[in-house]
């Protein structure tokens, strides 16, 4: 006989789990003394949120899937706003929480909520659990759903009697699981395939826009090997970063409302977009109807359900990117230049630079562009959300995939911190740096009391302009200057972080920015850099909301400074 807690612990050891992020309550103990003796590693966040950044973070980097626990009512709760995280970027993560027991269900009891209900949009599946005899299958089946398909997050319910409860141990054998209604189609159409071929090979100004589905099904090599047999520039997703090189020559950086002039300008007059794993989400597109207006559109993407939900496609192709793109690559000579088109994009790239004011003034985008150079092509990034964020995905140079890690689709502040956490766990020999904002970093600035406790020797670069950065930007540009509610007291993160232990340093002039950087990177611990960032800097370009992504704000800045 076994309990249910016994038979949870054995099933997360059969999928390959070693590190749970966690917090402990009432109904979950049973769970937790099981945990006691397990040889999986437990990390004891301070928040319920962060556990589940944490997973989420873990995930992203090592590409398996995260766990978290979490205890009933309101520690499960605070959970919710991870699982859309994930959600909204198909991150594979499973959530466990602990429920009142099945026999108060219902009632209101202490600490009872309905989780599964309230999570129901913002989860690829979840599960209540009512019989701990269907828990090693629940298992089985929680992982196999977030780590297949179009991934996600999937939440296990499981109520204190249910933990409790003893049971005879008729473990099978680990067969995959058998979901009726569940075929996530991995091979694309061969007859998509060969009109998309079709087209690649008629284009004259064809253009790749790639997206998370790229990284998440690992496809990066291929993407580059057709890009550069068709001579196609590539433009990527915020998600997307780190498909192909920053330097690589066809690289034409992030598209969008705060992407590149270069990559925008291309989009707009190419003839042929060929999307890999995108949303055609609105921060990428801007107007709909005028987003790349004289292409055909080829679509390729996992999830039937993205295929013509924002921009109707020409060809769409449902399937796993590597194995759509393996067999596009097959069709595809060994090379088709586009000399004409190249000279174009080329143009638009030496003619519109990203670049900031270089006047002697600390900059943030100089802080992101000094950490590129010392870090190299080594190091994990993640950001916050905001000004921040966005400075990092332009100015970052991203060698390889996994390597930047940042909360897409709902944009959640809060999420780089503990985030980091588990990019360190599933990259232990890189270094992890964190860039956020002021505004974000104090939304969950009490996990430096998790990574104090277990050393965890994340770096985090504050940006610090005492402003909520990027709203401030919207009133400045389309609020004439009234900076209603978004200004911030000036707060001292050095002397925060050394309350709990960790070193740390405020740096005000950009003569000291390099050492500071170096110092906190050879720091064997955590360690905290509060940079003081001018204030009213702006991320630029900027496509205004509803705007077409060619009519962008470039800003007035006095030097190029790209490169």
């Amino acid at each position: 006989m076994k309990s249910g807690a016994q038979i949870l612990i054995e099933g997360l050891k059969e999928q390959g789990v070693d590190i749970i992020f966690g917090y402990p309550g009432g109904v979950v103990l049973p769970i937790y003394d099981e945990l006691y003796d397990a040889d999986i590693r437990h990390i004891l966040v301070r928040h319920e949120q962060a556990a589940i950044h944490a997973a989420d973070g873990y995930a992203r980097a090592s590409g398996k899937t995260g766990v978290c626990l979490a205890t009933s009512g309101p520690g499960a709760c605070n959970l919710v706003t991870g699982l859309a995280t994930a959600y909204m970027d198909s991150i594979p993560v499973v959530a466990i929480t602990g429920q009142v027991p099945t026999s108060l269900l219902g009632n209101d009891a202490f600490q009872e909520s309905d989780i599964t209900g309230i999570t129901m949009p913002v989860t690829k599946h979840n599960y209540l659990v009512q019989d701990a005899r269907d828990l090693k299958r629940i298992i089985r089946e929680a992982f196999y759903i977030a780590g297949t398909g179009r991934k996600g997050p999937v939440l296990i319910d499981i109520p204190k009697d249910v933990s409790t409860a003893m049971v005879p141990d008729t473990d099978g054998p680990d067969d995959q699981p058998r979901l009726r209604g569940y075929k996530p189609r991995c091979q694309g159409h061969s007859r998509m395939i060969q009109r998309a071929v079709d087209l690649l090979l008629q284009a004259k100004r064809p253009i790749i826009y790639a997206g998370g589905g790229v990284i998440l099904s690992d496809a990066s090599t291929e993407l580059v090997t057709l890009a550069e047999r068709l001579c196609m520039p590539v433009t990527t997703t915020l998600m997307g970063l780190g498909c192909i090189p920053t330097d690589h020559p066809l690289n034409l950086g992030m598209l969008g409302m705060h992407g590149t002039e270069y990559a925008n300008y291309a989009i707009t007059e190419s003839d042929l977009l060929f999307s890999i794993g995108v949303r055609f989400d609105d921060r990428v597109t801007g107007k709909i109807e005028a987003f790349a207006p004289q292409a055909k559109v080829i679509h390729i993407d996992i999830d039937p359900a993205e295929i013509g939900k924002n921009k109707q496609p020409d060809v769409p192709i449902v399937g796993d990117a590597k194995s759509v793109l393996t067999d596009i690559i097959k069709k595809i000579p060994e090379s088709c230049p586009h000399p004409e088109w190249s000279e174009t994009v080329a143009g638009w790239k030496k003619n519109h630079p990203l670049r900031y004011n270089s006047d002697g003034k600390l900059y943030p985008q100089f802080v992101i562009k000094t950490l590129a150079k010392i870090l190299a092509d080594k190091g994990v990034i993640v950001s916050e959300v905001g000004q921040n964020q966005m400075w990092t995905a332009q100015w970052f140079k991203f060698t390889r995939p996994r390597q930047w890690i940042s909360s897409g689709g709902l944009g959640t502040m809060g999420y780089g911190f503990p985030a980091s956490m588990g990019a360190h766990f599933a990259c232990p020999d890189q270094p992890v740096v964190v860039l956020a904002g002021d505004g974000s970093f104090q939304m969950n600035i009490q996990e430096l009391g998790t990574v104090a406790q277990y050393n965890i020797p994340v770096k985090v670069i504050v940006l610090n302009n005492q402003f909520l950065g990027m709203v401030r930007q919207w009133q400045q540009l389309f609020y004439e200057h009234r900076y209603s509610y978004t200004e911030l007291p000036e707060v001292h993160f050095e002397r925060i972080a050394k309350a709990y232990g960790i070193e740390g340093a405020t740096v005000t002039r950009a003569s000291d920015v390099e050492a500071a950087i170096r110092t906190a990177l050879l720091h064997p611990g955590p360690y905290v850099l509060d940079i003081r960032v001018e204030r009213e800097e702006n991320v630029f370009p900027m496509v205004p909301a509803g705007a077409n992504i060619s009519e962008m704000i470039v800003g007035h800045h006095t030097e190029h400074e790209e490169g």
